[in-house]
C-alpha cells in the first residue's frame, strides 16, 4: 500500500532539507573566509556532511545521542563561538551541536 500523502511529506522534507543544508553551507564557507580558516578538502567534505546532518536533524527533531561536554574542554573559545553562531542560525538545534561542529573550525584552522 502507497501512501501518496506520507510519499509527498516525504518529499517535502527531503527538499527542506536540502535547502536548509545548502544556505546552511553557503553561510558555514563565508564565516570560515572571514575568519580566514581554510579547510582542506577532506575537511570540506567531513565539514559539508556534518552541517547536511545537522540540517536533517533541525528539520526531522532527530535528536543527537548523548554527548559529553569535557570532550571539548580543548576546543579554542573562537571555534566555539563560530560553532555556535552557525548553531544559532539554525535556530531549533541543541548547545551540543556546536560542540561538535566546533572540532570541524578548530582542526581546519591548524592548516594556517
Amino acid at each position: 500500500m502507497n501512501n501518496g500523502a506520507v510519499m509527498n511529506d516525504m518529499g517535502e522534507q527531503v527538499a527542506q532539507i536540502g535547502e536548509l543544508a545548502d544556505r546552511m553551507l553557503a553561510q558555514v564557507y563565508a564565516l570560515l573566509r572571514e575568519h580566514h580558516i581554510i579547510p582542506n578538502a577532506v575537511q570540506e567534505q567531513m565539514l559539508t556532511s556534518h552541517v547536511r546532518a545537522m540540517a536533517h536533524r533541525s528539520v526531522t527533531g532527530e535528536p543527537l545521542p548523548e554527548v559529553e561536554a569535557s570532550l571539548f574542554d580543548e576546543i579554542s573559545a573562537d571555534s566555539m563561538a563560530l560553532a555556535r553562531d552557525v548553531v544559532a542560525a539554525f535556530g531549533n538545534l541543541p548547545e551540543e551541536e556546536a560542540w561538535l561542529l566546533s572540532v570541524h573550525f578548530e582542526v581546519a584552522k591548524d592548516n594556517l
